[in-house]
């Protein structure tokens, strides 16, 4: 999603403050349940997934201008035309090759990409789209079947991974909406940050950090070679190993494109970043109180790319690259899809020119935004990383 400054937020309406209430009604049950604390990545948890209540789960509109946030495959279709070009050709060097896509929010990159894809003549025998949200999965049919009828059939929905892959995995904005660990270094320990109650408002509150944590905190200290400071707060995501394992035990041959906002571990746990990486957005603000607004915000967390492709290896994958969101537009085919619209009308090549500019230029969404790139098999890693490949940074 592209990033907004931090302004006073708008006031919820009131069938939203409503459907806020109830997600909080959930949320202090499970605290009192676990009694009286539960850690932030179950508080993360609830308030995204909870089942009919939380953000990912409801059936409010989260996607585009009326929504939240704005992700690339909404800010122009030019983005979801060069992952295709990219996804090419592993396609066409398959036999019956599929796309599986991660969370296709409003849908708008399964179009973009199968309509670029007709276009290359290089369609998946199928498209299949691993979406939990029963509201997201109707609104993407909606849209798939509204602009391509004809190509439709070839899109199917799952609620889980399927047992095998071969072909092209895309995920755009995934990682960062899995549940994270916060943490507090205190002198040589680490504390885990939980979530509490008090006077029906949701408190950060904290306790001495489980052995997974801790551990995962060490390792980070120990790759690094160095020992985070006193009163440094940060986050882990300890869901990602295991959900890119899953890859690893579904993708037979081919291609994956993780898209998020991240950098690599060094970055990330820099000294001048002692409060952490997590955002909430709502209606187009950005803040960083995750214990408002449950249920009506987003809540994210930018992504340690150096955990995400050490997990790959892990999972006997090859890292095919590793490049900003521009560097994979203008590396991908973006100078051709703007030469196949300079016969569009003026007004038309305008609006297309602003929208690459929010895709591309550091201070929107070019350099913020990265893409990891993962291979299996024998087929060559997409010519988009054979330039300004960044993975030695990781």
């Amino acid at each position: 999603m592209q990033h907004q400054p931090e302004l006073p937020l708008p006031t919820p309406d009131a069938q939203s403050a409503n459907h806020s209430d109830r997600v909080a009604s959930y949320i202090r049950k499970k605290i009192a349940a676990a009694g009286g604390q539960i850690s932030f990545a179950e508080f993360m948890h609830h308030a995204l997934y909870a089942p009919g209540l939380g953000y990912y789960s409801a059936g409010t509109t989260k996607f585009g201008a009326a929504g939240d946030f704005v992700t690339a495959p909404e800010v122009s279709p030019i983005f979801g035309r060069v992952v295709a070009r990219q996804s090419a050709g592993a396609l066409v060097g398959l036999d019956q090759p599929d796309i599986l896509e991660f969370g296709a929010g409003s849908g708008r990159l399964a179009a973009d990409v199968l309509r670029a894809l007709d276009e290359l003549d290089a369609l998946p025998a199928s498209y299949r789209i691993v979406e939990v949200s029963a509201d997201l999965r109707e609104r993407q049919e909606r849209l798939l079947r509204a602009e391509l009828p004809e190509l439709c059939g070839r899109v199917t929905w799952l609620d889980q991974l399927p047992d095998s892959h071969r072909g092209v995995v895309l995920a755009n904005e995934v990682l960062d909406a899995l549940p994270v660990e916060r943490f507090l270094k205190r002198g040589a320990g680490v504390a885990q940050l939980c979530v509490g109650v008090e006077r029906d408002c949701f408190v950060m509150r904290d306790r001495p950090a489980p052995a997974n944590l801790a551990d995962a905190v060490a390792a980070i200290e120990d790759d690094l070679g160095l020992t985070l400071p006193d009163g440094y707060v940060s986050e882990v995501c300890l869901a990602i190993p295991p959900w890119i394992s899953g890859l690893g035990e579904l993708l037979q041959e081919g291609v994956v494109f993780l898209f998020d906002y991240g950098v690599s571990r060094r970055e990330y746990y820099a000294g001048s970043r002692s409060a952490g990486w997590l955002r909430c957005h709502f209606r187009h603000h950005a803040h960083s109180d995750p214990l408002i607004l449950p249920g009506i915000q987003d809540i994210t967390c930018w992504v340690d790319f150096t955990a995400a492709a050490t997990a790959a290896i892990d999972s006997g994958f090859d890292i095919a690259g590793f490049v900003s969101q521009a560097q994979f537009l203008l590396g991908g085919g973006l100078a051709d899809e703007l030469r196949a619209m300079s016969e569009l009308p003026l007004t038309t090549q305008l609006e297309l020119s602003a929208q690459v500019k929010t895709l591309t230029l550091p201070g929107e969404m070019g350099e913020n935004f990265k893409c990891l790139g993962l291979k299996r098999g024998a087929l060559a890693a997409p010519d988009v990383f054979a330039g300004a490949d960044r993975t030695a940074s990781l």
